[in-house]
């Protein structure tokens, strides 16, 4: 298959065009935040200078001024948040109240398929399950992972193999585990898992075609990638209880067990909480996982990967803006929660 560059070059155009524009704002705003800080504090030097000089009081800073340069700094960040956040969220709710061609209003009719549509509820409760048990395994196991390499000999050998996966992508992930969960008929396995079962005597199996199984194993996959973040932060955390706290439950005789659930987790459930809330949060977004090892078949597919369906698939718009919005009102309480829970971290 020979490359015809003259076909390519209108696209070739588009991403240079896109290259000189995204150097041209960026350069902008990074020449802007160089220049105008340093125009205001010569100013500024400049005043204090004449002030000295000619005995005069230190002219004094005007708040007003220093709202106007806050605002200057934030105006960037105000920008994008608008362009590729509330813009695009807008619009999608706007969307979800109308039909797939998003010419006609149709109201709540999006939201009721959501529920009355068997396959849909399929989706809702495998998203559910994924809710439910990806937080709390994964922390579950970063918290045993952190207890007992704490003060291990080659610490920071085991820590950085249980970290490992939160560097491979989602993709790359999944690819890997649908390795481990392959399938030959006859023959040798090169499935580990069929493997095992093989040299057990059992017979090997199509684990991501058999529902509900395969969407446990799927969680699996998040649960490994997960967990090595769990322990990063929980280790952390327990490294920071006071040593005076531990000395003196040692000295009453605390066993190991005591320790753990008196002493050691009390002292590390803010810690407990933001893992919990961040899993969660990129569990109800997961997407990558599902559309990889199974491409969202045989009753494996979530909230992302449906709304991904709908809307790019199957070009119902509507029901993919609701989907959207739905996953939206999800992740909202799970914020709340977590800046109520700062907020009385930091009051305290």
């Amino acid at each position: 298959m020979e490359f015809d560059f003259a076909a390519e070059q209108p696209k070739f155009l588009m991403l240079m065009y896109g290259l000189i524009a995204f150097v041209a704002v960026v350069g902008g705003l990074l020449l802007l935040l160089d220049v105008v800080p340093s125009y205001f504090a010569r100013r500024r030097e400049a005043q204090l200078v004449a002030a000295s000089a000619s005995g005069a009081p230190l002219p004094r800073r005007r708040k007003q001024g220093e709202g106007a340069f806050a605002f200057f700094f934030l105006l960037p960040t105000l920008l994008l948040l608008a362009v590729g956040l509330v813009v695009p969220a807008v619009r999608t709710t706007l969307l979800s109240f109308m039909d797939s061609s998003s010419s006609d209003w149709v109201g709540l009719a999006n939201y009721r398929w959501m529920f009355a549509e068997d396959s849909i509820v399929r989706v809702l409760i495998n998203t559910l399950i994924w809710v439910l048990l990806v937080p709390l395994v994964a922390t579950a196991f970063g918290l045993i992972y952190a207890v007992l390499v704490d003060k291990a000999r080659l610490e920071v050998v085991a820590k950085s193999l249980i970290f490992l996966p939160m560097a491979i992508s989602f993709v790359g992930a999944a690819i890997i585990w649908r390795f481990v969960y392959a399938y030959r008929g006859v023959g040798d396995q090169i499935g580990l898992l069929n493997q095992i079962v093989v040299s057990l005597g059992g017979e090997p199996k199509q684990w991501l075609l058999n529902p509900p199984l395969n969407t446990f194993l799927l969680i699996v996959i998040m649960v490994w990638i997960q967990a090595g973040f769990a322990m990063v932060v929980l280790s952390a955390a327990i490294k920071a209880i006071p040593a005076d706290i531990v000395e003196a439950a040692r000295l009453d005789g605390t066993t190991a067990w005591q320790m753990f659930w008196r002493i050691t987790v009390p002292s590390i459930r803010p810690a407990l909480i933001v893992v919990v809330v961040t899993i969660s949060i990129a569990t109800l977004k997961v997407f990558d996982i599902v559309r990889t090892a199974t491409n969202g078949n045989y009753d494996t597919n979530v909230i992302a990967t449906e709304m991904y369906n709908q809307a790019f698939r199957y070009q119902e718009n509507g029901q993919g803006s609701a989907l959207a919005v739905f996953l939206f009102v999800l992740v909202i309480p799970i914020v709340i929660y977590q800046i109520r829970n700062l907020r009385k971290q930091r009051e305290g």
